[in-house]
Formats: C-alpha cells, structure tokens, sequence
C-alpha cells in the first residue's frame, strides 16, 4: 500500500474524539509492525539435521532468508507407526535447536588456517625447491626446524593462508612420509559414521587409496560394550526408543535418559501411562530418577555386584524353586547353557572349568568331518551326546545347518540344560572370587579367593584315550552364582541373608543397595517376564560402560536378560545407548569409506592401543596383569607389561597394527623380488628370521609411529582424548602437565616384548591437520585448520539406532567464506596429491598385515591352545598363527581419479558384510546411468563419485537397507547358509528404491536387511536378536547362541569365563604422582566420573552462547554437601582436580544429588571456555581428559576366536576412564594469564 499521501501535511485525516473529549482517535503511522512480520519471514525451508554423535538423528526445518540461515524448528511429518504405538514425534532438544547461532558466530572458521612458524619454513622451502616433496623433506631433516613449530603447538600463532597453498603443503607431507617411511604412517581420526557418513568416507576414502590407516572410534570412546561381542557376536544392536512402549518393566540403569536421549524420552513416559514400571539405578541422584517408580543408588563401580545379587534371586526363584517353562525353553534353545564343558583337574584334587567340548574331542567327530573342532557338544534329553546345528564350525565350509533347528545330526533332538539326574559323579569345581580384593575406596567382603562348589558331571571317554568329566555351562552357571542344588556345598548359601557370593545380603554388604529392594526388584523384573514372555528391559548407558571391567558389569545385566527370556523379544532385551553407532546403511557405505571397490583389504587400527602406545602412555602404566588374574591361573605364564600383551595379540594376528613393520612396507617388494620370492613369503620368511619386527616392539625407534594425522568430525583432543596431557607431550611435543613419573624413573615393570628406550621421542606428528566448522581445542593444537561446512551446509546422510529412519543433511545454503564439504575437502586434496606424487610414487607394492576378522573364515584360526610363533611354539602362517599378509597395488598418481569413481572390484567380488556376500553388477550398472560415467584416464567408464550427493547415491544404491532389490539378494544368501527360507522379510519391498531426494521429501523408514538382528515391520518395533528367536538365525558365536561361557584361555585365565563382580582397579594416578606443593586448603582423594553433559553434545554446543548463557557458563565440577564441607568449598568456588596424568581448574557445583567420595565433571567441556591457569602445572588449566590415562585390558586383545575375533569398532581393547581418582581442592589464587606471555608461563611452572 502506497504512503505517498501520509507525507503531506494536508491530507492529514483529523482524528476523532471520544468519552466526552477524554480520549482521542489517532492515526498515526504504524510502519513498524513491518519489521516484527518480516521478522518471521522466510524464503525456503529446507529439511536437515545434526551430525553431531547425539542418537537422536532428528528431522529439522532449516530457515533461509536472503541467503543465510536464520532458525530451525522441529519437522513433524515422520511416517506414521501403528495404531497401537506413540508416533516418534516431537525429535529435538535445546540443543539442536541452537545449532544455527554457530553459522555466523565468531567461533566460526571462516579461513583455511596454518601455524605460523610452520607455513614461514614451508615459503623458504618452497623457494628454495621447485618440488613440494623436496621442500618439505628440507624440513623434515632438520631437527631445529621441526621442533620450532611443534613446541609451540597450542599457542596460538595461526594466520591465513589459502587452499591452493595449504593443500600442496599437505599433499607433499604425505608423499614424502609415504615415500620415506611408508603410508602406515599417515593416519586418520573421525567418529561415528552414522552422524554424517558421506562426510566420513570422504577422509577414509582418500586414506584407504594412499594405504593410509583409518583409526576406531568406537572402543576408543568406551561406548563399545565388550560384551555385546562376547555374548552375541554383534558390536552392538539394540531395539529402538519405541520399543520400549511395548516393555512391562524397565530397568535405566546408568542411563540418564531425559538428558542424554532427549528426543526419545517420551517412549519412556508414555510406557508409564501405559502401565509400564519404572526403575533408575544410578549412584547420583539423576533426572532419570524423576521419571521412575523407584530410584535404587549403588555406589558406583559396583553394578555388576548388584546384577549378580538380582540374578542370584532370578535364577533361585525361576529357575530352581518354581521353575518357569518358558525360562527354561528359552535357555535351552537360544543359549550356550545346555553345552558341556571340559573339567581340568587341579593339583588339589578340585577342578576348574576349562574349554567348550567339540565334537573333534570323541572318537567318530559325532560324524562332523567339516570343522569338527569348532562344533560344541551337549547332552540331550536321552542321555546322548549330540552336535546341535548353530554353532561356529556350521558356518563355513558347508551349507545349510548353520541355523538354530532343534536338530542334530538331521534328528530332531532336546537338549538338557542340567547334568543333575544324569551325572555319573559329583565334583568340587574351582570359582575365582574377587569380591573380597581390597580397595581404600570400595566396600569388599572378605572370602576365599577360590570357592570349590560341588557339581554334577558326567565321565565321557575322548578320542586321544583319555577320560575326561564334563559339565554343563548351566550348571555352571548356577554353581558361579552360589546356588544350593542340594549336593552338600558349603560355599552355597542356605537363604538370602547368607552373606555369601552372591546373595542379596552379600550385594548389599558391596553395594549399598538394602536387600529387600534387591530381591523385589529382582523378583519383578522376572515374574514380568514370566508373565509376558521377555517383555522385560534394561536401557544400558555410559554410566556402567566406562569402567575397567566394563564386561562384568554387562554381562551381569545381560545374563539377567537371558535367564528371563527377554533378548529377541518385543519389548525386552538390553537397550544399551552410548554413541550413534548404528550405521543402518553399512554394507552400501563400506565401500565407498575404504575404497574397497578398488583395493582390499583396508588398513585400519584400533585406536585405544594406538594411543596407549604413541602417546606413550604405557610408560606410566603402573597396572600389571598379574593384579588381574585369576588366583587359579599361573602368574609364571603372564609376566611383563600390559603393553606386552598387545604385542603378543598383534604378533599373532589377534590385533592390528599401525604402524605395521619397522620398515617401508613399498619397500618389500624389491628385497622380495632379490630373493626371488614373492611380497608374501618374504614378509613370512623375515619375520621369522628376525630381518623384519612388528613396528610395536620399537615404538621409540625413531621409524615406527605415525608421522601425519588427520582429524575431522571429531574434536580428538578436547572431547575423547584419554590421556590427553601424554598426547600434548609425545604426540604434539609441546607442553604438557604430567605429574607422574615414567618407568625409567620408578621401579615399575618394564616391558619384556617391546625394546625400552631411556627418552621417549617427543613430538611424534610432523603435521597435524584439523578440518572443523569451529575452532574447538584440537584446531587449537593442530597446524593446519580447514574450515568444513556445516551441517545445514552439506550433502550427507544420517541414521540412528533410536529410530528406523534415514534422514539427509541438507546444503540450505552454500558454505559460508571460504569453507567446503569434507568431500570436497579430500576431494581437493586427493587431486594435488596426485600430481605432486609423479617422480616420487607411482604404481607401487603395498603389504598390508590383515588381522584374523570376525564374520571370515579366519575366525576359526586358532580353536584351543595359544601358540605363538615368535617363541617357537608354532609355525608362523599367515591368517592362521599370525595375521593375514596381503599384496595391495596401489596406483599413487591415479588417485585422484579412484577418489571421484566407483572401482571395478564390485564388479569383480561383489559386496556383503557381517559373513554375507551378494552380487551387486546390477546396482554398478544402475550408478552408471544415475551418475554417469568416467569418459577417460584411469577410470575410464566407471561411475562418477563428484560430489557428495553422488556419494549419497552409491550407499542408498548398494544397502540392502535402502534398496529392496539388494536387501532380497542378501536374505538368499543368508538362506543358502542357514538352509532356511527368509526373503519373506523383503518380498514386499523389492521395489523399493530410496534415493536421496526421497528422504529429503520425508523421512524414511529402512528395509530388514540380514545384516542386522531386528525387524522393519508394521507388526513388531525394531528389536535386537528378533531375528535370531524368530527366524532361528544363529549368533555369530562359537555355540551360535547367546554364550554366556567364555571359554578362551586368557578368559578363564583372567576369571572371566562366566560373570563376577571385579572391583574398580586401583590406577595409582593418585598414590604415585610426583609431591605438588600445598597451597594452604585441605585436598582429598575422589572418583572422577565424566557422563555426558545436559548442555552441549560431547564437546559440541558447549561454547554455544545459548547453552552457555543457559548454564553456568564454563567447566564445572560436581561434588558433594559433604566432601564439600570436610574441604572447605562453597558452591561456585575455583576447585582444582589433579593426579599423576594432570590437571584441570573448574567452578564446583556443590549438590546433595551427590554421592560422598564421587565427583562428577561433565563430559567435554571446552578448554576454550573460562578457563584460570592451574596453580599445580603453572599452565592454563586442563580439560577433563587431564587427569585419565588409558589402561588396556588383556582381554579385550583376544582374536581369531569365534566371536573373539578382531573387527574394526568391533572388538578390541576400549578406553576406559571412571576407575580414576583426583585430588581436588579450593583453588587459592586464581590467575587468567591475560597478560603474560610464553616464557613468563613456562617459568612460573618451572
């Protein structure tokens, strides 16, 4: 409407009055209602979400005006569920709904960036030689050189550069680090593939081409519950958040589900106006309690003593007294509990569980010629012997038997859970008991080390002559639980107030927990079960995860799940939540993140040991493996270091390695080929003659550690960096606040495998590059920053194991400056490289060390006793004794051009995953209609790759989860393995074919694929192991169903064959650490926990001016009305929190929600954020990764055993942190270090 006339005086329009003249009509100009409407306006809205590593996986609108992103609100059209469950609506949290305040901020990296003093040597190199790879091995030969850039790392000191410049900088350091010490040398770190999987595989991609190595996230951030692996065979796989509607009883235990799994808490409060009860146990006072019918508060660390004292009812109750039906068909048909187990007899006359029997153990095999070794035995219902179908040995190398018919030997048969009623005799059989090890910090209840407990056996005669007595895994199971069977044991209890293992009166002596909760809760859960057939639960969490003896505590729950019948079970099972890791899409992913469509195998590595190790943190380990065993095994043969072990488990191909070799491993080829013999047998023969070590016996070396490193999407050194104070000093070189002493200086253990150097090498990496959206605390140590685009940025997808949608991140704007996709990122990159490589590399020879994998053939490797080659107990075979060694061709120069297409080794091998393999030439053909083909160069005619929507393709193309086609060609195969029919599970879906435009137009729900353990149904919730109960699909194990017996010998070594509780380890990282001056406040010693925070997504969102202004506004440590009273702190007060590994400064939240003797800081709080100086290092004050160091476990180095077996983020060792304790005190002086600079810093700490 024109306001022309309103600018002239005389076209005023005179204004009324009114109530006798008291009031007057005005018409004055109301132009400013204008900018409150147009405030709300919008042009676009486009749909995306936040890869942020939160579970949640929500659906958003993203808002453009103008061009710039200016809010974001919830999306609400997710495809319905059924009549009978809650729709997934409303997904979001505070959280998400802040994420667009970081596209304009001054956090925002907005300038690819470089070190200063790193890009002025790189400029006089450059000028100084016309070849990239020359200049840059100029610096590399020059001690002085490298480390003025390295001892500054974290200073500050960056300054723009371009992309031109830094690409070629980083191009040359790879070419020269691969030329001169070989690719195993250039690593990458990203997390969590399902946040933003394209985003992901552009960095792998480009690794896996260089032979480069891709390091875990998984075990590293400790949410890989070992268990899972060892019961199940699976890393992880749990129901989604609305199955926990269909639950009658749920158990969150450890897992703060409003906070931590905010878009999915209303399933949990629904199901209680359903009718569902309720029960938290967390040692704090959680917001989980709030939502629950009873809040139960173990002392933490203690959790597995409570499963036990609860199972100990379960199995008394249900199983013994009034024995349930359904309880016990369950066992007998879908758990290891019916298999025999091999006696071992002790010098005392009392016996110890020893390994599985197998039908390789009597005289006929039970006529199994095929992998007899690997086929377990049991009992059945008329007393004879029997190899049921299902177990490890059906898998390979014959077809059709591998499934869970109650069928041996093509008979129908019923196997017997118990031995009692059969047994020919009555044994004493050998328990470790743990409970009663002392701890200043944790109750212990004093018993013998070794419970002899009386069991029914059988006398079975073996094929090498020999007699040998068996029992049955449930008995064991019964007995390990302190059962009376009526067989006049006196180490069982008589009733439940016996303070005995592990009865509820012993669990309350342990945990705090009074008894009659124990047994109610207990009772409960297992009545509920009962009545429902499994519909009871236990949603799982970091709180219970992040300890040393991690498994125990799971194992603990798990065998509750089971007794009770609940896994595979709508509405049941274990619910454990701790990272996105469900990458539903996998099998199309897999391809496209290692290149294995143009080489494999990939290298990848765990990287809890390759921390451990290159930051050197094994030079602190005060822990030694003899702590660990069990009193029934022979400390002789487990002498040495922790360290040790993980050699010894990388020698024999249990673990892998990185770097591989002490030697350029292109360079192999060429000392094979003067010996005439091939890559292979050169390797074989050099390793035994000693010409060639594993790089891990010389980590000091001055050759064998990682020398480039990439991070992106992950924020390595402010969020999931354990030990990160060791990583500043021996990774980065730069300064660090350690407060303990290495070995060299105490009188530790030193290692016995690995070669002790006096001086650990310092500033390991020769270049460290970041690429972020923000400046977080590894940019800040880094020496390149590329700035990445953003979520609402991008191409990409996301998946979640909370719900079964498929959601797209969305480019709603193009990347703000001069930041681009990760894909485009690596893209570049790859494209430099390929042309500063020519004169340096070509086509070279690769040997890539393969360990034994899960879901292959080499699972079955190494069936009973370990042997290892290096001490000449066996010969040294590759993919049997020792891992896999593999010949890969690589093509340097033409690596750009396998980066941007998809390879012909699909065509050739075809893709698979989880033990199944399927043909895919007619996806290949469809990619190269959809996005076209390559017209020339070295990958003339095959599919393009471009851009990242074109990656987005090929996964949606080649996932059986996206593409019906593909996910029926995948259940034939499992069918021809399993001789049984599934395609029913996709029939209906055939023709379905997501493509990414389809998920940007809605959400949608992902196909059944055999390489999960649930269904997509209109009928049931998405459930882990529903396929296995109902399709009798086994688990990947060595009995293929749930196994709760592990019989590996360093398992029963460690006494961890069946469950115990194992108190928290004592790390020492208080006890030991060098004298630090007092400053006048009383200290004390407590347990540092770290659960994930209420404001901020790990360390995302916690420098968000929302979330700040929100919260208290900086690190913040939580501790208890009394601790804080006994040291003098008021709520608010500066605190310091240190031990042998660091420091950190904080406000302290004084709370009653705390427990005495536990402090809690919240997990990933910025280092970047108001933060003083520490008054103990004399540096700015640390993160909470300051004060944790990493502490393997032997046990989780196990491979080439049946579900034992190595799988990147499958299985591994894990890097746990809650066993830690601090020292923590009022902070006297508190200093900003505003003004000061370097030196005045580094001589205030000396």
């Amino acid at each position: 409407m024109s306001k022309l006339l309103d600018r002239f005086r005389y076209f005023k329009q005179k204004g009324d009055t009114f109530a006798d003249g008291h009031g007057q009509v005005m018409h004055t100009n109301r132009d400013w209602e204008d900018s409150y409407r147009q405030r709300w306006q919008f042009d676009k809205i486009v749909r995306s979400t936040h890869g942020v590593n939160c579970t949640g996986s929500c659906s958003w609108k993203i808002y453009v005006k103008n061009g710039l992103v200016t809010w974001e609100t919830q999306q609400t059209d997710y495809p319905r569920t059924r009549p009978d469950l809650p729709n997934h609506e409303p997904r979001g949290c505070p959280r998400g709904a802040s994420y667009s305040w970081y596209l304009y901020s001054a956090n925002r990296l907005k300038y690819p960036l470089v070190r200063k003093r790193l890009i002025e040597l790189w400029r006089e190199a450059l000028s100084r030689h016309s070849d990239p790879v020359l200049a840059w091995e100029s610096i590399m030969n020059d001690p002085q050189k490298c480390q003025s850039y390295k001892q500054v790392r974290g200073h500050g000191g960056f300054i723009r550069s371009n992309w031109k410049e830094l690409n070629q900088l980083i191009a040359a350091a790879n070419v020269w680090t691969i030329k001169t010490y070989g690719p195993d040398r250039v690593a990458g770190f990203s997390p969590i593939p399902a946040m933003s999987m394209v985003s992901y595989a552009a960095g792998t991609r480009y690794l896996s081409l260089l032979g480069g190595t891709c390091l875990s996230f998984y075990d590293w951030y400790c949410d890989l519950p070992p268990a899972s692996p060892m019961t199940w065979g699976e890393q992880t796989d749990v129901p989604e958040s609305a199955d926990w509607y269909n639950s009658a009883y749920i158990i969150a235990w450890g897992s703060n589900v409003p906070q931590t799994r905010t878009p999915d808490a209303h399933f949990f409060t629904e199901a209680r106006y359903k009718g569902t009860k309720t029960i938290a146990i967390t040692p704090d006072y959680s917001e989980v309690a709030k939502l629950c019918d009873q809040w139960l508060a173990p002392k933490q660390g203690t959790d597995s003593a409570l499963a036990m004292a609860m199972g100990h009812v379960i199995l008394k109750e249900f199983h013994l007294d009034n024995p349930s039906d359904y309880f016990l068909n369950y066992c007998r048909r879908y758990t290891d509990m019916p298999m025999l187990v091999l006696l071992d007899e002790r010098a005392d006359g009392s016996y110890v569980p020893g390994r599985m029997m197998r039908a390789s153990d009597l005289v006929d095999g039970l006529g199994e010629a095929n992998n007899p070794e690997w086929k377990t035995v049991a009992l059945n219902s008329t007393g004879e012997l029997v190899a049921p179908n299902g177990s490890i040995g059906f898998r390979w190398g014959e077809k059709g038997k591998w499934n869970l018919e109650p069928v041996a030997a093509g008979v129908e048969t019923e196997l017997s859970l118990s031995l009692l009623g059969q047994h020919d005799d009555v044994a004493g059989v050998a328990f470790p008991y743990f409970g009663g090890n002392e701890n200043p910090h944790f109750r212990s209840v004093r018993q013998e080390p070794v419970l002899v407990r009386q069991l029914p056996v059988k006398r079975l005669a073996l094929a090498d002559g020999s007699e040998r007595m068996a029992v049955s895994v449930y008995d064991l199971v019964l007995a390990n639980y302190g059962l009376d069977r009526g067989l006049d044991d006196g180490h069982s209890a008589n009733n439940y107030n016996d303070v005995k293992a592990y009865t509820p009166a012993w669990g309350e002596q342990i945990t705090g927990v009074p008894r009659r909760h124990i047994e109610t809760i207990a009772r409960e859960f297992a009545e509920t079960a009962h009545k429902t057939h499994g519909r009871s639960m236990i949603i799982l969490g970091a709180g219970v995860n992040h300890w040393y003896h991690m498994d125990m505590n799971y194992r603990g729950m798990i065998n509750m799940l089971v007794f009770c019948g609940c896994v595979g079970q709508t509405g049941g099972g274990w619910a454990h939540y701790v990272g996105q890791e469900k990458l539903r899409p996998q099998t199309g992913w897999l391809p496209l993140a290692f290149a294995l469509d143009w080489n494999r195998p990939p290298r990848q590595m765990n990287s809890t040991s390759f921390f451990y190790n290159h930051a050197s943190q094994w030079r602190y380990e005060k822990l030694t493996a003899q702590e660990l065993l069990s009193p029934l095994a022979d400390p002789a043969k487990f002498s040495g270091h922790l360290i040790d072990f993980n050699v010894r488990a990388e020698r024999m191909g249990w673990l892998p390695s990185a770097p591989q070799l002490n030697l350029n491993p292109l360079s192999v080829k060429a000392s094979a080929d003067k010996a005439g013999l091939s890559a292979a047998d050169y390797t074989v023969q050099a390793l035994k003659s000693g010409a060639i070590r594993f790089a891990c016996e010389q980590p000091d070396s001055g050759h064998n550690h990682p020398r480039n490193l990439f991070v992106w999407r992950s924020n390595l050194l402010g969020s999931s960096g354990k030990g990160h104070e060791y990583m500043l000093k021996y990774l980065l070189g730069t300064d660090s606040g350690i407060q303990g002493e290495a070995l060299g200086s105490s009188e530790g253990i030193k290692p016995e495998e690995v070669e002790w150097q006096s001086a650990a090498i310092e500033g390991k990496l020769d270049l460290l590059v970041t690429l972020d959206f923000r400046m977080s605390s590894t940019c800040l140590f880094s020496d390149i920053v590329l700035p990445t685009a953003t979520w609402y940025e991008k191409d990409d997808m996301n998946t979640s194991d909370m719900h079964p949608f498929i959601h797209p991140l969305s480019a709603a704007v193009d990347p703000a400056w001069e930041s681009k996709s990760d894909w485009e990122i690596y893209k570049g990159i790859a494209s430099v490289f390929s042309e500063v490589c020519v004169g340096h590399l070509g086509q070279e020879t690769d040997v890539v060390l393969h360990p034994l994998q899960h879901d292959s053939p080499a699972e079955l490797a190494q069936p009973f006793d370990i042997l290892d080659w290096r001490k000449g107990e066996c010969e040294l075979i590759p993919g049997k004794t020792a891992p896999n060694i593999v010949v890969v061709e690589r093509d340097y120069p033409a690596t750009y051009e396998r980066f941007t297409s998809l390879g012909p080794l699909l065509d050739k091998l075809g893709n698979g995953g989880k033990g199944i393999a399927w043909n895919t030439q007619d996806e290949v053909d469809f990619l190269g209609k959809l996005n076209y083909t390559k017209h020339d160069g070295p990958a003339k005619g095959r599919p393009r790759i471009d851009t990242a929507l074109d990656a987005s393709e090929v996964i949606l193309a080649l996932a059986p989860e996206t593409n019906g086609q593909v996910a029926v060609k995948a259940w034939q195969a499992l069918g021809e393995m399993t001789g049984r029919e599934h395609t029913h599970l996709a029939i209906n879906k055939e023709d379905e074919k997501i493509r990414f435009r389809d998920i940007q137009a809605q959400p949608r729900k992902i196909i059944s694929s055999p390489t999960w353990s649930g269904l997509e149904s209109e009928h049931v919730s998405y459930n882990a192991g529903y396929t296995n109960v109902h399709e009798l699909i086994p688990w990947r194990t060595l009995s293929g169903r749930q196994q709760l017996y592990q019989d590996h010998a360093w398992m029963r070594a460690f006494g961890e064959s069946l469950v115990a509780y194992r108190p928290p380890i004592d790390t020492r990282s208080v006890s030991e650490m060098r004298e630090i001056p007092p400053n006048g406040f009383p200290e004390k010693a407590l347990n540092f926990l770290t659960p994930h925070q209420k404001w901020g997504i790990h360390s995302t969102y916690s420098e968000n001016l929302l979330m700040l202004t929100l919260s208290r506004g900086g690190p913040i440590v939580w501790i208890s009305e009394a601790d804080a009273r006994e040291l003098g702190i008021e709520d608010n007060d500066w605190i310091e929190a240190f031990n042998a590994n660091g420091a950190l400064t904080a406000r302290a939240v004084v709370s009653q929600r705390v427990p005495p003797g536990m402090t809690m800081m919240y997990h990933a709080q910025e280092r970047i954020m108001n933060i003083p100086g520490s008054e103990v290092t004399g540096m700015r004050g640390g993160i909470h990764n300051s004060v944790t160091r990493v502490c393997p476990k032997p046990t989780h180095m196990i491979g080439g055993y049946a579900q034992l077996a190595y799988g990147f983020n499958y299985y591994g060792t894990v890097g746990s942190n809650r066993d830690e304790f601090i020292m923590i005190r009022k902070m006297k002086n508190i200093n900003w270090l505003d003004d000061e600079g370097r030196d005045q810093v580094q001589e205030a700490k000396k």
